[in-house]
């Protein structure tokens, strides 16, 4: 065996131990948030938007695009850890497809915490973060929706 097999062979080991570790702590819907981030990304012009630094000191901004009443699009960002993450692509996809008012009835801490299958005690102000980023996105929606300088006029 050649020293690059031995180093893509203990990268495979390292990874599965990885994964051993996080499986005796988090759900498989939480792994998969983690591993395959729904949503991560920003969005050029957003209807509403928010940045929030959590408590721990991670920032998540989230950018939500509004069509006919309805989140046609939601992304965010984080330069948080790993249920920081996992907890911004469960609310993007809680969000999506809903109106504002759906949307803020569903968006929650414990509705995150319900999907992912709870998370450690340590990590629980990641799911906190996300929803007061998505539901201070939703204010500034409606912020610009009721605010006269906001609305689009005809033009005659």
């Amino acid at each position: 065996m050649d020293e690059r097999d031995e180093v893509e062979r203990f990268q495979r080991e390292l990874q599965e131990q990885i994964l051993e570790d996080l499986r005796r702590t988090y759900s498989p819907v939480a792994i998969d948030h983690w591993m395959h981030p729904r949503n991560f990304r920003s969005l050029e012009d957003p209807d509403g938007y928010a940045r929030v630094q959590g408590s721990c000191g991670d920032t998540m901004e989230m950018f939500l695009r509004v069509r006919d009443g309805r989140i046609l699009e939601c992304g965010f960002q984080t330069d948080g850890c790993g249920p920081t993450i996992i907890c911004g692509s469960v609310v993007t996809e809680l969000a999506a497809g809903k109106t504002f008012v759906e949307a803020l009835a569903t968006v929650s801490t414990s509705e995150i915490l319900r999907i992912v299958g709870g998370l450690p005690e340590s990590h629980l102000h990641c799911a906190r973060l996300a929803s007061e980023t998505m539901r201070r996105a939703l204010a500034d929606y409606q912020y610009h929706q009721q605010a006269p300088w906001g609305k689009k006029y005809r033009k005659t």
